[in-house]
Formats: C-alpha cells, sequence, structure tokens
C-alpha cells in the first residue's frame, strides 16, 4: 500500500509517499481502507518534532475515516464492510491515516451513520471533537443562552458555530468578511468582522448583559476581550494560543462577574467515543456539516501541512488517498 512517511523530523519537505506493507490488526485494532484523513496543526507538531518525538519512519493524520477492511480478534461491535470515523491516532503511539489502510485501535473510533458523509467524517475528529467537549462537556452551554465562538470560519470554530445552533443557544462569532455569509448559513446569529475597533462594544449590544459562554483559541488575544464581554457566571472555555503567556490587563472585570475558565485539550477526553459519537449522530441527522476547504491526494500531504498553517480558507482540509 501507499503511505506518507516521515524518516526524520523537519519541515514539510521531509514528507514522501512510499510503497509499505500493509498493517495486519491485532487485538482490539481495527484495519480500514482510508476513505479519508483530516489536515489539522497538531499533524505538523508531530512532524516538526514540537510535540513528543514518535518512533521513526512515521505516518501522521491523527484523524481518519473509512471502511472498516479486517478486524483483530478481540474486536466486538465492527465488522468489515462498516463505515467508520475516529481521531486520536498518528499522535506518538500509532501510526496515521495518510496511507491508503490504517489500523486504529476500537475505543477511537465509532459508526457512521449511513446520512453522514465519509469524506467529511473524515476531517470531523479534532475540530468537531474539541469543539463538542469544549461547548457540551465543559461549557454544558444551554438553549438560549448567548455564545460567542472566535473564528467562526475555521476547523473548530465553524463545527462549533453549528452545535451551538444544534442546542438553540444564540451564537455569535466572528470571521473575515469574505466568510460572514458563509457562517450565518451554518446558524450564526451575529457575524463580526474580528478587526472592527468596537467588536466589544458590538458584541454587548447584541446580547442582554453580555455573553454566557466563549470558546477561545487565541487566549494571548483575546483573554482581557473576554473578560469584558463576558455576562454575570460566563464560562470561557480556552483550546489555543499563539503565545504561551496570555494575561489580563485587568482581571478585575472577570472577577467581579464570577467569570469561570477553563482550559482543555481533546485528547484527554476519558473516552473518545463520547465525543465522537455525538458528532456521527449530528452528521447523520443533518445537523453538522463539515465544510471542505480543499482536498489533497497523498503526494501533496506536503502542500497540505502548509496550507493548513500558511492560509487563510472556510473549514477543514483534507487528505483522500
Amino acid at each position: 500500500m501507499r503511505a506518507v512517511r516521515l524518516a526524520e523530523h523537519g519541515g514539510p519537505e521531509v514528507l514522501t509517499v512510499e510503497d509499505v506493507d500493509r498493517p495486519e490488526p491485532e487485538g482490539h485494532e481495527l484495519l480500514l481502507e482510508v476513505a479519508a484523513a483530516g489536515v489539522n496543526p497538531v499533524d505538523t507538531y508531530f512532524r516538526d518534532g514540537s510535540y513528543e518525538p514518535v518512533g521513526l519512519p512515521f505516518t501522521p493524520g491523527v484523524d481518519v475515516s473509512g471502511t472498516v477492511a479486517d478486524v483483530g480478534a478481540s474486536v466486538e461491535g465492527f465488522e468489515p464492510g462498516d463505515r467508520v470515523m475516529g481521531t486520536g491516532i498518528g499522535n506518538g503511539g500509532h501510526q496515521g491515516a495518510y496511507a491508503e489502510y490504517a489500523t486504529v485501535p476500537e475505543d477511537r473510533l465509532v459508526h457512521l451513520p449511513d446520512d453522514a458523509d465519509l469524506v467529511e467524517a473524515g476531517a470531523a475528529g479534532v475540530a468537531a471533537c474539541t469543539a463538542w467537549r469544549a461547548l457540551i462537556d465543559h461549557a454544558g452551554l444551554d438553549p438560549a443562552e448567548d455564545c460567542l465562538v472566535h473564528g467562526g470560519s475555521g476547523g473548530v470554530g465553524h463545527a462549533a458555530v453549528q452545535l451551538a445552533n444544534a442546542v438553540s443557544a444564540r451564537t455569535l462569532t466572528t470571521a473575515r468578511p469574505e466568510y460572514h455569509d458563509a457562517v450565518a448559513d451554518l446558524g450564526a446569529d451575529h457575524v463580526f468582522d474580528y478587526d472592527r475597533d468596537d467588536l466589544a462594544d458590538a458584541v454587548l449590544e447584541a446580547t442582554d448583559g453580555g455573553v454566557d459562554v466563549i470558546l477561545d483559541h487565541r487566549l494571548d488575544d483575546y483573554l482581557q476581550f473576554d473578560a469584558d464581554v463576558a455576562a454575570q457566571n460566563a464560562r470561557v472555555i480556552g483550546i489555543g494560543e499563539n503565545s504561551p503567556d496570555p494575561g489580563f490587563t485587568n482581571d478585575g472585570a472577570a472577577r467581579s462577574k464570577d467569570v469561570s475558565y477553563r482550559f482543555m485539550i481533546l485528547f484527554n477526553a476519558p473516552d473518545l467515543r463520547e465525543q465522537l459519537g455525538g458528532v456521527a449522530h449530528l452528521m447523520g441527522t443533518g445537523r453538522l456539516d463539515v465544510e471542505i476547504a480543499r482536498s489533497y491526494d497523498l503526494e501533496e500531504a506536503a502542500k497540505a501541512q502548509r496550507a493548513v498553517m500558511e492560509d487563510s480558507f472556510f473549514g477543514k482540509l483534507v487528505i483522500e488517498p
């Protein structure tokens, strides 16, 4: 089979396509014929060595969808021919999904409903499950609450807008002007240009006393902003930053409103099947669509990894072997 491999850590140029033996599933593993593998920033961190080093040579790709080709001896509940989606592979412990076939532990996979698109499912994992864990598991977003999603056109952001809409929350988000109509079509009630000088005033004007839940992927830029626009007893869920030293200029804005802060990463979830199952259900019912901005083949993996870090796009990038 063909697979993207790296023999040393470095830039995208270290990614090559090789012919390798098709793996055999062991124990609680399934062998998937890969339909799609999402392209995520985390894939690049394992490639360049920023995250815990992995055994080399290595195939990246934490997200996967496909059809079960074979199952290990201890697998229960899956059989050849099943359509599945998963996440949490290609992370140092397992080879990833930038390949024609991949072995995946059964506790990182769920069945995909018949009405869900298989390629979209391959791009959903990290982004949509992060949105689910942030808004549903940690924030406990309720109907009729106000929810602010920073970066509503991005991978996590565009999934979060749809999740908030699915629970009947009133959704506010920020995006580049060229993406406003597309984000509104996903269910956002208010879409703002994140570069506007009066953004905080606009958010407060659109709500009744501030925002109840905030999903923030750039804490170093918005930590103080979040406090300023938060409602009483608001919950702020932080999922990332560009600089590792975010800080307040006036923490009194948060303390005076008893704002709660929760910082998270998806892969601390005790059981990824909980988030995956929720995402798969919404995809099957049409309440969640993963927008595919671009699709690449295996030979274009380096190009895809450059794009995910450098380009502006709406939705997700995906590799289709």
